[in-house]
């Protein structure tokens, strides 16, 4: 077992490595805690000996997306950082080449749903649920999580999710392929799946899924480099930080 701040790896034989989400007490995001994600998944899709990951969480809830009392006093460039992690942390987990394996055990809500979006197998009990609340806290999509969702969401659950803000429950989600297995035990389940993943040939693996994403993934990366040599006014609008109290008072 080896840690970075707030992710631990456990390794389950196999070349199965389970990533453990530790931020407490909900993995509410920051840009350090999504930049070091990041830098765990390149690491981990560039180690010969992982055959595939498992991305898990220690709480009862999976990620609650932004810390809104910390995030609404975001200065300019608090706010070009979370940006910067939401594109960076997500796009490498989409762009991996390892099969990964999500194990939802509770709510991935907003930012905190893109650890399951952007994973090629999702594992679920029946108690979590989903969704994108960025529209009730007056905050629009950077690229890499709107372009993720666009390429994973059927277009009515896409309409649904983001225009109302409001979540879904396992079942649902279920039905509507955001969640491939519904099992009680999600991390042992996930596990299960991703040892049988890890026994395709790699390479293989990783073309593959290389061929189904790889527009998706030129785009954000071009978006990103375009949107990185032009001044900006930060994410948030007029509307944010006061959209931002009513949803935590």
């Amino acid at each position: 077992m080896t840690s970075r701040a707030n992710l631990t790896r456990k390794d389950h034989g196999d070349g199965v490595v389970e990533l453990v989400l530790g931020r407490a007490p909900v993995n509410a995001l920051s840009a350090i805690f999504l930049m070091d994600f990041a830098a765990e998944i390149e690491a981990l899709g560039q180690d010969d000996a992982v055959r595939a990951i498992v991305i898990s969480s220690n709480f009862k809830v999976f990620s609650a997306g932004l810390d809104l009392r910390e995030a609404q006093a975001f200065d300019l460039p608090q706010q070009n950082a979370i940006v910067e992690g939401l594109n960076a942390g997500f796009l490498k987990l989409f762009d991996c080449p390892k099969p990964t394996v999500c194990a939802v055990n509770g709510a991935a809500i907003a930012g905190g749903l893109f650890f399951v979006l952007a994973s090629d197998l999702r594992v679920s009990n029946t108690k979590a649920s989903f969704g994108l609340a960025e529209v009730r806290v007056g905050a629009d999509f950077p690229v890499g999580p709107l372009e993720i969702a666009r390429a994973t969401l059927d277009p009515n659950m896409l309409r649904r999710l983001m225009l109302t803000g409001f979540p879904i429950d396992a079942e649902t989600a279920h039905r509507a392929g955001i969640i491939d297995v519904l099992d009680e035990t999600p991390i042992e389940k996930a596990i299960s799946e991703a040892r049988k993943l890890g026994k395709n040939p790699p390479k293989t693996y990783a073309s593959i899924k290389r061929q189904i994403r790889g527009e998706t993934i030129t785009l954000i990366e071009r978006t990103m480099q375009e949107q990185a040599k032009t001044p900006n006014n930060g994410w948030f609008s007029d509307e944010t930080k006061s959209a931002m109290q009513r949803m935590i008072g």
